[in-house]
């Protein structure tokens, strides 16, 4: 990753922040405004910095770049398949952030299923007072563990 510095403005101030911590859609930076790297600075560079997506399933949002490895509830695909979410809330391609209503049309994260799986074991301990009354029960949450190939539109 390019360490380049953003240049962050507020109230007349100007902080030097790193490069990957300023997103004007999150809410700690809340009257911040982003000044993207030059004009001048190579296409390479400028997408390192600001290509993600905002990927919906199993009722969780996650935030992801290409290359990462994310878990995520179960999905019905066999290991080794790749998998398309189309159900993408919001899209940074290097310069521009397209934000949908709910989701962006046309825009598509691949996937590479890595595992399916179980997670740690968690033990629920009921019990009941003055009934003599008590069950342990163990539960493992299944999940499918995925790499993000590509973030792209459909033209």
């Amino acid at each position: 990753r390019n360490e380049t510095n953003i240049l962050m403005q507020k109230n007349e101030k100007t902080v030097d922040k790193p490069a990957g911590t300023c997103y004007n859609i999150l809410p700690h930076n809340v009257g911040y405004k982003c000044v993207m790297p030059p004009a001048s600075a190579s296409l390479n560079e400028r997408e390192v910095l600001f290509v993600f997506a905002v990927i919906e399933t199993g009722g969780k949002q996650y935030k992801v770049n290409e290359g990462d490895v994310i878990f995520v509830e179960k999905l019905n695909v066999a290991e080794g398949d790749t998998i398309t979410f189309d159900n993408v809330k919001a899209l940074s391609l290097g310069d521009s952030l397209e934000i949908g209503t709910p989701n962006v049309d046309g825009a598509v994260v691949k996937a590479n299923v890595i595992k399916n799986g179980k997670g740690k074991k968690i033990y629920v301990l009921k019990y009941k007072s003055k009934k003599n009354e008590k069950k342990k029960i163990g539960h493992r949450q299944p999940y499918t563990k995925v790499q993000i190939l590509s973030i792209g539109k459909n033209a």
